[in-house]
């Protein structure tokens, strides 16, 4: 396994491995906890988990951009993105 570039399946394995469960078990509980980040994030919430970091929501407002190919102006919608900051204790693991 590239544990350079792990999937969600790969996650599910460590977690099935680590906790002893089986790896459905342990798949759907990797599942479950992604579709409640997504879901809360989706809402307008955040999620913070502890040593990890912060999943929250970015705003981005309506602006006025240039299309490079025709030098024409053109409006941008506003948008919303999923935005993750990352807690010191992640950050000093990593260094």
């Amino acid at each position: 396994m590239n544990i350079m570039n792990r999937t969600k399946k790969d996650i599910a394995a460590a977690v099935a491995e680590s906790v002893n469960l089986s790896k459905k078990d342990a798949e759907t509980a990797v599942n479950v906890v992604f579709d409640v980040i997504a879901e809360t994030l989706k809402d307008g919430g955040e999620v913070s988990i502890a040593g990890f970091g912060k999943f929250s929501v970015a705003e981005k407002a309506a602006r006025t951009g240039i299309n490079p190919a025709t030098r024409e102006k053109i409006e941008i919608a506003a948008s919303k993105s999923p935005k993750f900051k990352a807690a010191k204790t992640l950050k000093d693991e990593i260094k």
